[in-house]
């Protein structure tokens, strides 16, 4: 199975110049915890609930803060016609339970989770890929 099989398309994109206030919001209203950051239709980062917390709370940074100041702008991202059972593993090994997607053009089209792949692809798979997620002790990423 492809990743562009089992990904989110229409995902929530923040822009870079949008506040904390308004992406915490939509993430509050939508039930969400991370979104890729987008400029137009490229990926220039992705924003967390955690990153939220520990980049702009902790810091004492204001909720007009920019998504630009506090994103992980070195984000990990998989293509869409990738193999999803080969995305999974590597979403394992690099310990992350999302991904933004992007085609070959590098435009971001949408965003895969471990539970993307374990309800349509191999929950085998998936189980053995959150097992290296949840591994105490490795590095955390976004």
């Amino acid at each position: 199975m492809k990743v562009s099989d089992a990904m989110t398309r229409g995902a929530s994109i923040a822009r870079p110049d949008e506040t904390v206030r308004e992406i915490a919001r939509r993430m509050a209203a939508e039930d969400i915890g991370f979104m890729p950051v987008g400029d137009h239709d490229r990926l220039v980062g992705a924003i967390t609930d955690r990153d939220i917390a520990v980049r702009a709370v902790a810091q004492g940074r204001g909720p007009d803060t920019p998504v630009r100041e506090i994103m992980t702008p070195d984000v990990k991202y998989c293509f869409d016609d990738e193999d999803m059972a080969h995305v999974v593993q590597n979403m394992g090994n690099v310990q992350l339970r999302r991904l933004p997607v992007v085609d070959r053009d590098k435009r971001l089209v949408g965003v895969v989770s471990l539970a993307d792949g374990a309800l349509k692809d191999s929950p085998e798979v998936v189980g053995i890929a959150l097992s290296g997620v949840v591994v105490p002790g490795r590095a955390a990423a976004a």
